[in-house]
């Protein structure tokens, strides 16, 4: 795994503006999700994922190219939450017609980790 940019606002807009790559994105979400990468077994550790993420995936789902995770995704955020894009960031969100899944599903993703940040408040590196 790369080295993971901290976890804050200018690392939610740099997912919003799509200056990160995506595989760095869904590190970033699998990190705060509890997956650990093991380098000596060459295998994906889950023991600090919870339950329900576990169960359905044992080994991170990629949330870009796939829609099922980021579905779940979408409905663990605490309903509370589910704005904080728009009312924390003030982001407009992308103009009807001219976004692609990719971009609908980087906003879930910055939405998530911002309210990872809400919930838990500032993680350690």
């Amino acid at each position: 795994m790369v080295n993971l940019p901290p976890l804050n606002t200018d690392t939610i807009w740099a997912i919003l503006n799509e200056e990160l790559s995506d595989d760095t994105v869904n590190q970033l979400v699998w990190h705060y999700l509890g997956y650990r990468y093991d380098e000596t077994s060459q295998k994906w550790n889950n023991e600090q994922v919870a339950p329900e993420w576990r169960q359905d995936y044992p080994e991170p789902p990629d949330f870009i190219a796939h829609r099922p995770p980021t579905v779940k995704l979408t409905r663990s955020i605490p309903a509370a939450n589910k704005q904080l894009l728009k009312e924390e960031l003030g982001f407009k969100g992308y103009k009807v017609g001219e976004f692609s899944p990719t971009q609908a599903r980087r906003a879930t993703m910055a939405n998530w980790l911002l309210s990872y940040l809400n919930v838990v408040g500032k993680p350690a590196p």
